[in-house]
């Protein structure tokens, strides 16, 4: 599975951005249990954002993004999307999707919960 993000940038606080995630070759399917999004600033540890879970479409937020950022899908278009609204200066870092074959409830948030990653784009926020 080859996961490619795309859509960050600079924007001013307060501003919005869309993150986008597709894949080529496999497509996110039944087979995959969750797509998830990650961000790592610099000097800090990768953090979980934001998932869903395919089936059923149930999603998840780090209380960080609660409230401002949303998680969807496209089932046609491959895509799934994390919609970021009201930025914050501490919202930048790089953005990783990924995708968990296996993805438990109790993995939904964490790093180990996910089998293949993407490259990452960068988003910075200016205050």
């Amino acid at each position: 599975v080859q996961l490619q993000a795309s859509g960050g940038g600079l924007v001013q606080a307060g501003g919005s951005l869309r993150l986008s995630c597709s894949t080529s070759g496999r497509t996110f399917d039944s087979r995959a249990r969750a797509v998830g999004w990650f961000r790592q600033a610099p000097g800090k540890e990768r953090e979980f954002v934001a998932a869903i879970r395919w089936s059923g479409g149930y999603t998840y937020y780090a209380d960080s993004v609660k409230g401002r950022f949303t998680i969807s899908r496209d089932n046609a278009k491959n895509a799934v999307y994390l919609q970021m609204n009201n930025l914050r200066p501490e919202d930048t870092a790089v953005y990783y999707c990924a995708v968990g074959m296996s993805t438990i409830l109790s993995e939904v948030r964490a790093l180990r919960g996910y089998d293949y990653w993407g490259q990452g784009t960068l988003v910075t926020v200016s205050s």
